[in-house]
């Protein structure tokens, strides 16, 4: 099944069932964490919208908290010119960094003038996960979406750490829905891209990442604990901007999509403020 959240007309955050393309609003009263905790046992109307008809909420918007991997796919620690870490590099996104699909990406040129994009695999987790062991993680996975782990790469650099660089609001892009994991039991055999202004920046497979996500996922819960509705970036293959020659910045009027074979594609533009 796919399940998107949007935006219902006092603005709080609703979800639908996506089928057939069209999107139909549940019976019941919630977000997507509501209805990760819950189960899915809600029936939805029988008049459906389009995608086009209808405010795109990020696919999970208060997740307790979203971790992201660093230089989880070899070509991209080979681009930076940085080593394999030897553990796996962990950082945060913020909760305000969360976005939807057709949102639109902002940042003001005072703070940042080098704004990239990264194509991820997202997880969402489904069950309150502690200690689990490789084999038991992808039992605990809700579904999964795409996301853009934007990052200010002037702020990322000169910080000497990542969290501010990838947090400021509208940076973390998640979306359009989310795909559940029984759709797709082998999160480490998709295709991935990214796509500026229809030129493609990035492509390769999930099956690239140097620890894929049951290990992921095995490693987190032995160190803190991971909640219903959590969000897991995976990392991101070769071919950001900031690595090309010359560099290749985000800038106004951009549009950004990342596809990932089996869940979609999601499409966000952008604006310099």
């Amino acid at each position: 099944m796919k399940f998107a959240q949007y935006y219902s007309n006092d603005g709080s955050a609703k979800v639908a069932l996506v089928k057939e393309g069209r999107l139909f609003p549940l019976f019941f009263e919630g977000d997507m964490i509501d209805l990760i905790r819950r189960g899915f046992g809600f029936e939805h109307g029988s008049q459906g919208f389009l995608p086009s008809e209808i405010p795109f909420a990020p696919a999970v918007s208060r997740p307790s908290k979203i971790i992201a991997l660093g230089l989880n796919y070899r070509d991209h620690a080979d681009e930076s010119k940085g080593d394999v870490p030897d553990s796996p590099l962990i950082f945060a996104k913020f909760p305000n960094s969360l976005l939807g699909h057709m949102g639109t990406i902002t940042w003001s040129p005072r703070i940042t003038k080098k704004v990239d994009y990264e194509a991820e695999l997202a997880v969402v987790m489904e069950n309150e996960t502690r200690n689990c062991s490789p084999m038991q993680a992808l039992g605990n996975v809700f579904g999964y979406t795409c996301a853009n782990d934007v990052s200010a790469r002037d702020l990322q650099f000169g910080d000497g750490q990542w969290v501010r660089g990838k947090s400021l609001d509208t940076f973390c892009p998640l979306g359009p829905w989310i795909v559940t994991a029984d759709e797709l039991p082998d999160p480490n055999n998709l295709k991935i891209a990214c796509r500026l202004n229809g030129n493609t920046m990035q492509e390769s497979n999930t099956s690239n990442m140097i620890l894929p996500v049951a290990e992921i996922i095995s490693f987190l819960s032995r160190h803190f604990t991971l909640y219903p509705g959590d969000v897991i970036l995976t990392g991101t293959p070769s071919g950001v901007g900031a690595f090309r020659d010359p560099s290749v910045y985000l800038k106004d009027g951009d549009e950004v999509s990342i596809e990932i074979e089996g869940i979609g594609i999601l499409t966000n533009n952008c604006n310099e403020i």
